[in-house]
């Protein structure tokens, strides 16, 4: 590969932490990240600051490799490679990347040309770089257990979280009626493309509305997004032949209804998008992209306040540590 536009910055962390107080983020001049044996090289515009990065900078992801630079989702400019593909903007994200070899909390990062996909033009370089990994999450999780048909019911805890956002976009895009789920009183603060009806964890019992909004059936899809806190309540919302997704939890160990289960002859399904390598996650992207671009679905709104450089890493990753809603990224220049 030849040489970039602009000087090489990264962040860097050479040693496992046990808490986001002794994290030690440093940001080192030269050098490209990345997968190997690249073939292009893209100037990072823009990388969300994911859960998963800051979990792997206090040592809760035990694969992911020492020293490292961290980060799973990218946008910006193609500066080498392919002569067709040069000043391209384009956007990504990865299961390998900031894990498994260096990622995307960079200046520069290296790729394949089968791993990247070129961004929505409805889309900012901003709005991409934090679109990633909550939108390829909510995608194959509901590929995973069969996408919604038109008029079936899908229950969403953690509503709006990014996550819960993505997902019900999606199952509202393709035709489905979204139950949400959230604690306090607030309504669902996201994009959809149909009206949400919300239940409140705090003050009502949600199986029982559940019931009472879908005839007493249950619904046929629930998608628990946050884990063990709602686990109970998401198997009681399920209908005959249910399905039900998790993607995180907070406490490993929960009860189990055996017996629930079988007679309800339900599905449970688990998804860990740290195991989709780079192609796979850039083919989710390339999918969603038509949709982005007919309006179907929309990126989050990153405001200046969530918007850090590579010398103020450890606030950022802190803020999105204590599960803070706004969409948290870096902007390496």
């Amino acid at each position: 590969m030849g040489a970039s536009n602009g000087p090489q910055r990264r962040l860097r962390i050479h040693e496992r932490a046990t808490t986001v107080e002794d994290v030690r983020l440093t940001v080192e001049e030269g050098g490209i990240g990345g997968l190997s044996d690249p073939e292009l090289i893209v100037e990072v515009a823009c990388a969300g600051v994911n859960p998963s990065d800051a979990k792997a900078a206090i040592g809760m992801m035990p694969y992911a490799v020492w020293p490292r630079t961290p980060g799973r989702d990218f946008a910006g400019r193609v500066v080498d490679g392919p002569s067709d593909l040069l000043g391209r903007e384009v956007w990504g994200s990865s299961g390998d990347l900031g894990i498994r070899c260096d990622g995307t909390h960079a200046t520069h990062i290296g790729l394949r040309r089968d791993c990247v996909a070129f961004k929505p033009s409805t889309v900012s370089l901003i709005e991409a770089g934090a679109a990633g990994v909550p939108f390829v999450t909510a995608w194959e999780a509901l590929s995973r257990m069969t996408l919604p048909t038109r008029g079936e019911t899908v229950l969403v805890f953690g509503a709006n979280g990014k996550v819960g956002q993505a997902a019900i976009q999606m199952a509202t895009m393709l035709g489905a009626r979204v139950i949400g789920v959230a604690r306090g009183d607030e309504g669902y603060i996201g994009h959809a493309n149909s009206p949400i009806e919300m239940i409140h964890s705090d003050n009502e019992d949600v199986p029982e509305r559940v019931k009472e909004l879908t005839g007493g059936i249950g619904a046929p899809i629930v998608f628990n997004t946050v884990g063990s806190p709602y686990f109970a309540d998401a198997a009681l919302c399920l209908a005959k032949h249910g399905r039900l997704m998790m993607i995180g939890t907070i406490d490993r160990v929960v009860p189990f209804d055996i017996l629930q289960f079988y007679r309800g002859q339900h599905r449970y399904f688990g998804i860990d998008t740290l195991a989709l390598d780079t192609r796979t996650t850039i083919g989710v992207l390339a999918t969603l992209t038509p949709h982005f671009e007919a309006g179907l679905l929309k990126p989050f709104p990153v405001v200046d306040r969530a918007i850090f450089g590579l010398e103020d890493a450890a606030e950022a990753y802190a803020k999105v540590l204590r599960s803070d809603r706004d969409r948290v990224v870096l902007v390496p220049r």
